[in-house]
């Protein structure tokens, strides 16, 4: 079959798909998009060249954060964003998950959950940072929210861009001395206790759905056993990082596009669809690239499994980095030599292009000049005497 995309693989295995599994109506929106995605579908225009050189069809892109098509300039405007908000200090990267065993319930409660892990994270980090012990101070946080795997297995965890330091309560920056966040095991101790006691509290209240074959008193037991597997609670804190753009590039990866891009698909044959992958370890945190070969059905379960419900919020901004602490983030600029935060600019793809040095996608490819639209048209209408996508106009004599 040659698909090598997610728009391929869904267009060609979703109907069979569809006879054996029951799909919610925000995934089914997520497939519509992908598979029109830059098709006849959404509609598109006309463009020709002014030297008579070419024509062309250019369709529409369906703006999905989902779609791995759509993602690359919308992920660099949120990039150039933090960016600008940075402030000039040591950064630490923390990453909070939680044990595998949960992931049931998450499937049964994955909005409630998400609000609730983030609010552990948060909780924990500034009961600790705030304290004299430790920093004594209010950082600044981007906490971004993931749920796959490398192996697009169900992984919910929870990036943490940190300062390394904070504003004090004097309205005073201070900075962190030691060379490292906070105690580790402290750390993992409070984001287990926080988490299981904030979920017994809510199941209490009838805010949490247990699946069926799980009784109440499975689903306490269950917890018991976790509160004391220390092991299970993967707490990750980095070391100290001269800057915050490498991580906050690292973070913006995973805010849209879906759980695998295309240039990780290697092939697929209609029955199986194979890709790459790696596998961290702490002795190698690139990772060894591996690759797995997954059934067409179960390579779709996988990938729908991480589509995101309409309106959930991803990333979350505190302390320093929040929207209505504005004028905190301006006082810690001007103590740490910086200028004023300025207002950044709409990032357009022709900047962007002009900016990577790639070549500018509505130029000629004959003779370099840049292509004029002369059509637009809507869904389903191609317009007349032209294929698409390009096709080689007739020079005049």
């Amino acid at each position: 079959m040659g698909a090598t995309t997610t728009q391929a693989i869904l267009k060609d295995g979703i109907e069979e798909y569809k006879k054996t599994h029951n799909i919610p109506h925000y995934k089914h929106r997520a497939i519509n998009a992908l598979i029109k995605c830059r098709t006849a579908a959404l509609g598109g225009h006309k463009q020709y060249c002014p030297n008579g050189c070419v024509e062309r069809i250019w369709y529409n892109s369906c703006k999905h954060r989902f779609c791995p098509l759509c993602c690359f300039i919308r992920v660099e405007r949120w990039l150039l964003k933090q960016k600008a908000r940075l402030l000039k200090c040591d950064y630490y990267h923390a990453i909070f998950t939680i044990p595998h065993e949960l992931n049931i319930i998450w499937l049964y409660n994955e909005r409630f959950l998400t609000t609730l892990l983030f609010s552990s994270v948060k909780e924990v980090l500034f009961e600790l940072l705030s304290d004299s012990e430790h920093l004594g101070a209010k950082p600044g946080i981007i906490a971004t929210f993931q749920t796959w795997s490398q192996t697009l297995l169900l992984h919910p965890h929870i990036h943490c861009l940190i300062t390394g330091g904070g504003l004090t309560c004097l309205g005073q920056w201070k900075s962190i001395k030691n060379g490292y966040l906070l105690p580790f095991r402290l750390v993992a101790a409070r984001f287990r206790i926080k988490f299981i006691n904030s979920l017994r509290k809510a199941l209490d209240k009838g805010k949490v759905v247990l699946p069926p074959d799980m009784s109440y008193q499975k689903f306490q037991n269950l917890l018991n056993k976790l509160k004391f597997k220390k092991k299970k609670w993967n707490v990750n804190l980095s070391e100290r990082y001269g800057h915050g753009a490498g991580v906050a590039t690292y973070l913006a990866r995973y805010l849209k596009g879906g759980p695998i891009s295309n240039s990780r698909i290697i092939s697929c044959d209609g029955q199986k669809v194979t890709f790459y992958y790696r596998e961290n370890s702490k002795e190698d945190k690139k990772g060894k690239r591996q690759t797995m070969s997954l059934p067409f059905n179960q390579f779709i379960d996988r990938l729908l499994l991480h589509v995101p419900k309409h309106r959930a919020i991803m990333v979350r901004s505190w302390g320093l980095f929040a929207h209505c602490r504005k004028d905190d983030l301006a006082l810690c600029r001007e103590q740490l030599g910086q200028l004023p935060e300025e207002d950044v600019k709409f990032l357009d793809w022709q900047t962007l292009c002009s900016k990577r040095g790639i070549e500018h996608p509505e130029k000629c490819p004959v003779c370099g000049c840049l292509l004029r639209c002369t059509e637009t048209f809507g869904p389903d209408r191609i317009p007349d005497g032209i294929p698409p996508p390009v096709r080689l106009m007739e020079k005049k004599t």
